[in-house]
This record gives C-alpha cells, sequence and structure tokens, in this order.
C-alpha cells in the first residue's frame, strides 16, 4: 500500500474540483501570508476566551449534572454501560476521564477530588472541541477562499450559541466537530488522494455514531448534499467560472473515476484502504460501546437498538412547531442566517465553489430535516450554526471579490455582523446565562444562579460538622444538578419523596414544604436563602427548601 499524496496529480484530475483555486484567478485573495496567520492566531484568541474564562460562572443545567453522574461513576468505580433508552453516546465520558485518570496515575486515591472530577475540567472539554471546529474551518481556506475562512472562523468564535454550548458539558459540541471532521478529511483525500485522510475520516464517522444517535440524520443530509453539488455542478456551473485550463480538461476527459482509482495506486490498493476504514469505523464503535469490551456484546447490541428508541422519543418530548429553529436562529444568530442565506443563495446562482454549494445545502438541509422533527432543543442549532457560518464567510468572500479586492465593505459588513454578535454573546454567557425569558432561547429551563448559594449553604453547614461525611437527605423529586455538586459527600440519599430522617441536612420542594414542616417537627430549622424568601429557585418551576438540623 502507499501513502503518498499525489498532489500534482490532483491538477490532473477530471470531473468536478472542490479546491478554491479551481474557481479562477480571483479565488485566492490578495492578503499576505502573515496577515492571515495573525488574523487566524487573534481569531483563535477571542474563541478560546469566550469559550474558557471563568467557567464555573453558570451553574450546571439538570443535563450536565446527569452527564457528570455517570463521569464520576466511571472515573472512581470504572463503570459504565450505554443506555439507549435516555443517554446519547459514550465518548463524551471517556474523553471527559482521560484527565482524572491521568491524574489518578500519579497523584494516588487519597482525596476523592485528586480526580480532577471539578467543573472546570468537565467544561474544558467541549471548550477545546469547541475550538478545534474553529480550527478545523481555518482548514477550508484552500475550499472558499481565504476571506471566507477567516469570516467564517470569526463568526463561529463569538456565535452566541456556539460559546453557550462549547462551555456545556453535553454531547453536541463534540457531535458537531466529528461532523466538520468528516467534511474536511473527505476533501483532503479527493484532493491530495492521500489514503491517510479516508482513515481519519472514517474515525471522525465512528465517533460521530459514537456520540450521538442524531448522526444518521447528519450522514443522510451530507451525502444528499454531496450527491446535488456533484450533479448541479457538472450541469449548470457556467463554463465562464471555469479556468481555461480547467475548459481545455474538461474537453479531453474521459474516465475520471479510473484516473481516481490509478492516482491511489489502483483498485486492490484502494480496497484495501477501504477495507481498512470500514476496519476503523466498526471497530471504534465497538470499542466506544462495549465500554471497552466490558459491556460485550450488550453495549454493541444497545447501540443498534438506539435508533428505535429515539425514534419514538423523537414524537413525544420536547415538541415545537416546525418553524421553532429559524425564530431561534432569527432571535439568537441573525447575523449567522441572513450572511448563511446570502451566502447560500450566491452558491446556487453562481456555484464558482463547490464546497460553498455543498455547506449551503449541508446548512439549509439540516435545518430542514431538524424542523420536520417534533423533537426541538437549542443544543440542536449548533449542528447548523457550524455550516451556516462558512456560508455567512463565503458571502464576505463574494463581496470582497466583486468589489475588486477592497477591504473596505467586507470589513464594514464583518463589523456590524461580529458587533451584533459580540454584543448577544456576552449579554448571553456572562450576564443572563439563566434569564427564561424566550429571547434567550438558549437558556432552555436552565438551573438558576441561586442553586451555587443553596451549594455553598450546604458547604458552611459541612464545614461546621464533618464535610464530606455529613448526612443530607433529599426529598424533593426534583434535584439535579445537585448529584455532580454534592459528588464528594458520601452520605447523600435521593428519595424523590417524603421519608423519615435524622441527617443534619435536609432538602425539599417548595410544594412539600407543609408536609416536610409537619413531619421534620421541631428538630429542624430552615435556612433562609440570599433573597429573604426561604426557598432556593432551582429552575423554573421548582424551588427548594433547606433544613437544618438543630444542635
Amino acid at each position: 500500500m502507499t501513502t503518498r499524496s499525489i498532489k500534482s496529480s490532483a491538477n490532473k484530475k477530471k470531473g468536478v474540483s472542490f479546491a478554491a483555486e479551481d474557481a479562477g484567478p480571483s479565488a485566492t485573495p490578495d492578503i499576505p501570508e502573515g496577515v492571515w496567520r495573525i488574523a487566524a492566531i487573534v481569531i483563535f484568541g477571542i474563541a478560546a476566551f469566550l469559550r474558557v474564562y471563568n467557567l464555573t460562572l453558570v451553574p450546571l443545567h439538570h443535563d450536565e449534572g446527569v452527564n457528570g453522574n455517570f463521569l464520576v461513576r466511571l472515573v472512581r468505580d470504572g463503570a459504565y454501560q450505554y443506555d439507549p433508552a435516555n443517554y446519547h453516546g459514550p465518548t463524551l465520558y471517556y474523553f471527559s476521564a482521560f484527565w482524572p485518570w491521568i491524574l489518578r496515575l500519579f497523584f494516588g486515591v487519597s482525596a476523592r477530588e485528586t480526580y480532577g472530577l471539578n467543573t472546570v475540567a468537565i467544561r474544558l472539554v467541549p471548550a477545546l472541541f469547541g475550538l478545534a471546529t474553529i480550527w478545523l474551518v481555518f482548514l477550508l481556506r484552500r475550499y472558499i477562499g481565504t476571506i471566507a475562512a477567516l469570516s467564517a472562523a470569526l463568526l463561529l468564535a463569538i456565535s452566541p450559541g456556539a460559546v453557550y454550548l462549547s462551555r456545556y458539558f453535553i454531547h453536541e459540541t463534540l457531535f458537531v466537530f466529528f461532523t466538520l471532521g468528516v467534511v474536511v478529511a473527505a476533501l483532503k483525500f479527493y484532493i491530495e488522494r492521500n489514503p491517510l485522510y479516508l482513515l481519519l475520516g472514517s474515525a471522525s464517522t465512528a465517533l460521530m455514531f459514537a456520540t450521538k444517535e442524531t448522526a444518521i440524520i447528519s450522514t443522510i443530509v451530507l451525502l444528499i448534499a454531496l450527491v446535488i453539488t456533484i450533479v448541479y455542478v457538472r450541469l449548470v456551473r457556467p463554463s465562464r467560472y471555469q479556468p481555461k485550463s480547467k475548459r481545455k480538461q474538461k474537453a479531453s476527459s474521459s474516465r475520471p473515476l479510473a484516473d481516481f482509482v490509478a492516482e491511489l495506486g489502483g483498485r486492490v490498493n484502494l480496497s484495501i484502504w477501504v477495507l481498512l476504514a470500514l476496519l476503523i469505523f466498526v471497530g471504534l464503535n465497538i470499542v466506544f460501546y462495549s465500554s471497552f469490551f466490558t459491556n460485550y456484546p450488550k453495549g454493541v447490541y444497545d447501540a443498534l437498538r438506539t435508533f428505535n428508541f429515539w425514534s419514538k422519543t423523537g414524537k413525544e418530548a420536547h415538541v415545537h412547531p416546525v418553524s421553532t429553529y429559524v425564530k431561534w436562529l432569527v432571535q439568537q444568530e441573525s447575523p449567522l442566517l441572513f450572511l448563511g442565506t446570502v451566502g447560500a443563495l450566491v452558491s446556487v446562482f453562481r456555484p464558482k465553489r463547490p464546497v460553498a454549494l455543498f455547506c449551503s445545502l449541508w446548512a439549509f438541509g439540516l435545518i430542514a430535516a431538524y424542523s420536520l422533527v417534533p423533537y426541538k432543543t437549542p443544543w440542536l442549532t449548533l449542528n447548523f450554526i457550524v455550516p451556516l457560518a462558512v456560508c455567512a464567510g463565503y458571502a464576505i468572500q463574494v463581496v470582497f471579490e466583486s468589489d475588486q479586492h477592497q477591504l473596505r465593505l467586507p470589513l464594514v459588513i464583518l463589523f456590524v455582523a461580529v458587533a451584533i454578535g459580540v454584543y448577544q454573546t456576552v449579554d448571553l454567557n456572562f450576564v443572563n446565562y439563566d434569564n427564561d425569558n424566550t429571547y434567550y432561547v438558549y437558556v432552555y429551563a436552565h438551573t438558576k444562579r441561586d442553586t451555587t448559594a443553596l451549594v455553598e449553604q450546604i458547604d458552611k453547614i459541612a464545614r461546621q460538622t464533618n464535610q464530606g461525611s455529613t448526612g443530607i437527605t433529599i426529598v424533593s423529586p426534583d434535584y439535579w444538578p445537585l448529584p455532580w455538586y454534592l459528588r464528594n459527600y458520601s452520605r447523600v440519599g435521593y428519595f424523590g419523596r417524603l421519608t423519615q430522617t435524622t441527617e443534619p441536612i435536609v432538602i425539599a420542594s417548595e410544594s412539600q414544604r407543609s408536609d416536610v414542616e409537619g413531619t421534620l417537627g421541631p428538630q429542624y430549622e430552615l435556612v433562609p436563602s440570599g433573597s429573604g424568601s426561604g426557598s432556593f429557585p432551582l429552575r423554573p418551576g421548582v424551588d427548594l427548601l433547606l433544613y437544618v438540623r438543630r444542635r
């Protein structure tokens, strides 16, 4: 087998070409390489600051608490089994467990917190994947243009939703990274004829499926977008948009598929690489879903059953109207939606760069697909925010080229879009991160900031007794994400209903106040919240009460 990259042959291939330079002389902007590097570094720095700064500011969402609970069990007990009925794939937990396991290996297990299980550590995982997604956008430079790549990366870096969800310990940011990884690997494999990218694309596809069951939706949309792009470009793209060299090649082309196979070393060689790619896809899924063979073959069987479970869930939970995603995008991602729509329309009517057309079909294909599914949650918008950013960047690129490579107008447009995005991002992520006003669509049944005050009160009471071994009885039926915040307490009972107890701390729901006080009697007193109301808001419609046993 050969792994050589045949770049010289790429210029000789026939059929649809996806490289930006194939669109003609105007595809390569007159921007010095040094300017490109500085701009990329600045954008990456902005993205990193917004995603990493003060990761403990926002209290964990209900789902983050559930995911954190899985991680705690995996790190401390080595126990994890995939459950297709309720939860997503295992990659989030295993990637997040890596650092705590390293700490455990080198520093021992004398203290529970030395595992590295804290809010910063777990949220840093999606934050890093969010940054890696922006790095992948930079890799699209050759296929969409320099201005497009920089603009897309910047718009994604300051997107309110992309930032908010990169600071969330859920699966979506990892899933979107692997999806874009498939696209970038496929492009590089096609252009450079290097089988290594085929294997990387296979690994990304496998990790998509090992992250979320919605991989089937993204895969179908990507394949449809690819087929339409190839057919549309061959049939519709005006010859005047092709370089003269390409027109001559088209006239003499006859067997593009045969040339492709030959450049990869022949049928036998290509077959071996395809087989390896299939083995990687199957192998990675087996490894993750079987919990590294500790739950084999049940975990693998459950991975196949998941599509049946989630097809039912998609019709029963979080049901919203068809127009919901468009409405949410208008409210919190208007620059991306507007510029992305412009870029998509241009790519359709002037298909100079097939990758821009492909991303347009990808973005709006996903919006259509997810809109048709009754199940809708704000974090799913991240799936189309990324390709929308590429389309928006391409719109800026088109303005740049039509204005004879003058930066003034593109910069004005980009400045307005970035100004709106930065304001919304700061407002959402650092001010109104728990505001359940319908405008803040990403704040979806989110934990209130007063929950941290409740946790601080519990820690204060525990310090007065014996922190870690202090007993806590939780009778409230709603308590997530408290299991994450109380992970270092060894005596916590989650009853979800009224029960007799003698533990020093009792947590109840506001709706249980009279029954709890009648049951506990004068032995317990209510700890007032900071607001003086006596209750600690957990999330919309759920208020908790904290009782402490009198000495």
